[in-house]
């Protein structure tokens, strides 16, 4: 469905922050991005969707296609409306307005919101607390119920391909395990596309059935997600385990770009 074909992203002209990254999306597939803050994931994501305009960025090389079609030229509006959606990192919300007026909104992306009763009843049985809550002012949800709400008004335009930015964010452990629960419920039973950026390693290679590691705007590694699990150097270096599978400290990797064998 979706390829990213080497495509480089610089800021104001001047800054080079993605450095010939390339990937694929299938249908039905959940891709994850990895890779510590400042590696590009979100710009990646913002290169898609073309949010990038919004912040001063461009494609400066390669290209974007979508199935048949490059995408890269075309506006957020019209990405939207191919299907491809992004949920933004820190769940923003129209806070002065109530949950199902905020699923409102993302339903006009769809047929100008004339399947709305249809949609939010399918929102409300992946996100059954929406459907509790949705007579209440969004400003005064919980973090779990905003990421809940933030992905349903997403669902509410009816997209092929979701992309989910750092959904886990401030979320307690167990939140984290229930909204991945539902990522998965929705990508089986919908069968949309998931491309995933999370720095919840060990999360997201659960959910994935591909990941791609990012170093400095580029990727680095890529492989099957159960092949990734057990790569030693993902495990020392984004699951805190060492060979033996014992946790080690910050203190013992924090050196750890010296002995990264994949940037050797």
């Amino acid at each position: 469905m979706l390829t990213v074909n080497n495509i480089e992203v610089i800021y104001n002209s001047v800054i080079l922050v993605l450095r010939g990254v390339s990937f694929q999306v299938e249908k039905g597939q959940c891709v994850t991005l990895l890779g510590p803050n400042g590696a590009g994931k979100s710009t990646t994501l913002k290169a898609i969707s073309g949010l990038l305009k919004e912040e001063m960025g461009e494609i400066s090389r390669g290209n974007i296609t979508w199935g048949d079609k490059r995408i890269d030229g075309f506006s957020a509006e019209d990405i939207v409306g191919e299907g491809i959606i992004q949920v933004i990192e820190g769940r923003p919300l129209f806070r002065h307005l109530t949950v199902e007026e905020n699923l409102q909104t993302g339903a006009m992306a769809y047929r100008g919101g004339r399947n709305f009763r249809q949609d939010v009843d399918m929102v409300y049985t992946f996100f059954p607390r929406l459907k509790a809550l949705r007579n209440r002012v969004s400003g005064y949800l919980s973090g779990g119920e905003g990421q809940m709400l933030v992905i349903g008004r997403a669902l509410m335009g009816h997209p092929q391909l979701l992309m989910l930015d750092e959904p886990s964010l401030g979320l307690a452990p167990m939140l984290v395990k229930e909204i991945f629960r539902i990522i998965r419920e929705i990508k089986d039973d919908t069968g949309i596309s998931v491309l995933l950026v999370e720095q919840n390693a060990r999360a997201a290679l659960e959910l994935a059935d591909h990941g791609y590691v990012m170093e400095n705007g580029r990727i680095v590694l890529d492989g099957p997600a159960a092949q990734l699990r057990e790569n030693e150097d993902i495990k020392e270096f984004y699951l805190g385990l060492n060979t033996s599978g014992e946790r080690k400290s910050y203190r013992d990797v924090k050196h750890y770009k010296r002995r990264k064998r994949w940037l050797g």
